[in-house]
């Protein structure tokens, strides 16, 4: 087995290494915690424009190229349970060093650009609410949410989890709404299944690159593994069911918008989700508001969690300056590499527009998956590492890797 295959973390000592705390309750709602949120709550509007009524079409296509790479991820997180996640994994696959970090800064830059474009969707609804400026609150939403995450990633997790609940309520209620109370505006679901043939499938397939964004976040999860009681039971079922639930909410919302909202309004509002509530009671909209504001500041302290530990993970193993690895004796978190990712979020968060910032986070992290699913191919031609961890047939990291390619170069349609 070549060296690079252990993947050796130079804190494997309890006392100062990461805690292994999380269990599959927590897990799943940490998945659910970064992938729903600012996606779904931001672009359905921006899919439809693109899709038209086909929109839950794309959402569709999107959880289907996930979908191979989720279950990649599932095999690669329970071979390498470590925080580094995919710089392990390229690592193991490639035994290139350089290769390793290069991926594992692109995870770190994927993170900190999303939490960036959720941070300013998520002053800005805040400024509806106080007309503070949105840069101070963007700079407020990122200060608070570095400190919890520096808390220890039991109590992190904890607080995201239950905002995960929350925003996943909130969800529910649009279903809920859409569908049962308001007025049906929109178009029928019959009316939302495509034509076999036709030119609405180039709209689909540009429209589904943005839905993949919403998808954004079931792989953060491999970067929490070392925090993970039990990686091998653990890490595929929450990555399965994260996806699965994911994947039937979104489809859910969108399709309940598309019928109570009429297109037309829908392509044009920068709050899609709240269309629903056009008709509804001023403590409806208020509510549903501060759900919604709650949501994205979720998917802020969650992919800062994810960047920190990558950034731990590649110092931890020699490829960063070992300042990045250092671990707060009392929280057990890394700090340092905490408090270098929020800086991060605050500049770029101040300083480019939220769809730029989307559109790179989609395109990095398909560039990661096609990397991690060559690795695992790699990995299954040269011989089944020793141990007990989960496996899938080398057919789904093959189709990640044409999956993945499709869905990126639907951004030169």
């Amino acid at each position: 087995m070549p060296k690079s295959d252990a993947v050796p973390n130079r804190s494997d000592n309890e006392s100062t290494g990461l805690k292994r705390s999380l269990t599959t309750p927590l897990l799943t709602l940490y998945g659910l915690g970064v992938t729903v949120g600012a996606g779904i709550y931001v672009l359905v509007g921006a899919t439809a424009a693109q899709a038209g009524v086909y929109a839950p079409v794309s959402f569709l296509i999107a959880a289907i190229v996930v979908a191979f790479t989720a279950f990649s991820y599932a095999e690669l997180s329970t071979r390498y349970p470590v925080s580094s996640g995919e710089a392990a994994y390229i690592e193991a696959g490639f035994n290139a060093g350089w290769l390793a970090t290069l991926v594992g800064l692109a995870v770190v830059v994927s993170g900190t650009v999303s939490a960036s474009a959720i941070a300013i969707g998520a002053a800005s609804y805040l400024h509806d609410l106080t007309s503070v400026s949105p840069v101070i609150l963007t700079l407020l939403v990122v200060a608070v949410m570095g400190a919890i995450a520096t808390l220890g990633i039991t109590q992190s997790v904890m607080v995201a989890a239950v905002i995960t609940v929350i925003e996943v309520m909130g969800l529910f209620f649009v279903i809920y709404w859409g569908f049962w109370v308001a007025e049906p505006l929109g178009v029928d679901v019959v009316d939302m299944i495509p034509p076999v043939v036709g030119g609405h499938w180039i709209g689909i397939g540009a429209a589904s690159l943005l839905a993949f964004f919403a998808f954004v976040g079931f792989e953060d999860m491999a970067n929490v593994a070392e925090e993970v009681k039990d990686p091998v039971t653990t890490m595929p079922k929450a990555i399965i069911l994260t996806l699965v639930l994911a994947t039937v909410l979104y489809i859910a919302t969108t399709i309940s918008v598309l019928v109570s909202v009429p297109l037309n309004t829908l392509t044009t509002g920068t709050a899609p989700l709240t269309l629903v509530f056009e008709m509804a009671p001023d403590r409806v909209k208020q509510g549903f508001g501060i759900v919604a504001i709650v949501a994205t500041v979720n998917g802020v302290l969650i992919q800062m969690i994810m960047a920190s530990r990558v950034l731990y993970g590649l110092s931890d193993r020699g490829h960063l300056p070992a300042f990045m690895a250092i671990v707060s004796p009392r929280t057990r978190t890394p700090v340092v590499a905490t408090i270098v990712v929020a800086g991060v979020i605050a500049v770029l968060s101040t300083s480019m527009p939220i769809d730029a910032l989307a559109e790179w986070t989609s395109q990095i992290v398909l560039f990661v998956f096609v990397m991690v699913n060559l690795s695992l191919i790699r990995l299954k031609m040269v011989g089944q590492k020793d141990g007990d961890y989960f496996q899938v047939p080398i057919v789904v990291p093959v189709m990640g890797v044409i999956s993945s390619i499709a869905l990126f170069s639907t951004v030169f349609l």
